[in-house]
């Protein structure tokens, strides 16, 4: 799917501290994660992998997500209504996906830092059992909560901005329930943490 309607002359690569460089701060548990090793060594088994690009969308070209109802692995309905005034992160995952073992504990970590802030964090998951994903969840520490999307209702609200398949994806929601951010690919902790403090930042 295009992104040609967002203008791609109003979009920036965001030159952030750590872009470029491969290192990344692991966990102990990702460290020795095969699939990590993996995505590390740039085999791309299992998914279809992002062009690594960031994007920010200036406020004027932004786009809201289409109304959507998903349901959490825990039972819990969600609807795009539920996101209003809040910042939220999104991130689409799969618990075979190499490049998403390696970010998890970035994730957790900005959602340790951010959460306090009032912003909220979801995993959309399209491929797994209820049971795979708790097991990912619980390997990595990961305690906020992420839709059982192999429905594809989510992914579909955001068409657009998230090719088919190509996971991982994080979005960033501003308060008016748009995509302020996307970053298509494995993210980088100091880049997602800027992107983050930058939608914040902004007048409701």
């Amino acid at each position: 799917m295009s992104t040609e309607c967002f203008s791609p002359d109003r979009r920036r690569v965001l030159g952030l501290a750590g872009a470029g460089l491969l290192g990344l701060a692991l966990s102990a548990c990702s460290q020795d994660d095969p699939l990590a090793k993996q995505a590390r060594a740039g085999d791309n088994k299992n998914y279809v992998a992002g062009d690594g690009s960031v994007t920010e969308f200036a406020p004027d070209q932004r786009k809201a997500a289409k109304d959507f109802q998903g349901v959490l692995f825990d039972g819990k309905r969600v609807t795009s209504k539920d996101l209003e005034g809040k910042v939220v992160v999104m991130n689409f995952w799969f618990a075979a996906c190499a490049p998403c073992r390696v970010e998890a504990p970035d994730l957790k970590a900005m959602h340790t830092e951010f959460a306090p802030k009032g912003v909220e964090f979801y995993g959309v998951n399209l491929r797994d059992e209820k049971a795979t994903a708790e097991a990912f969840e619980k390997n990595f520490g990961i305690t906020y909560p992420s839709f059982n999307d192999k429905d594809g209702q989510v992914l579909l609200s955001v068409s657009g901005l998230v090719p088919p398949g190509a996971v991982p994806t994080t979005l960033i929601f501003d308060r008016k329930g748009r995509v302020s951010a996307r970053i298509l690919g494995q993210l980088e902790k100091g880049t997602l943490k800027t992107l983050i403090a930058s939608a914040l930042a902004e007048r409701a």
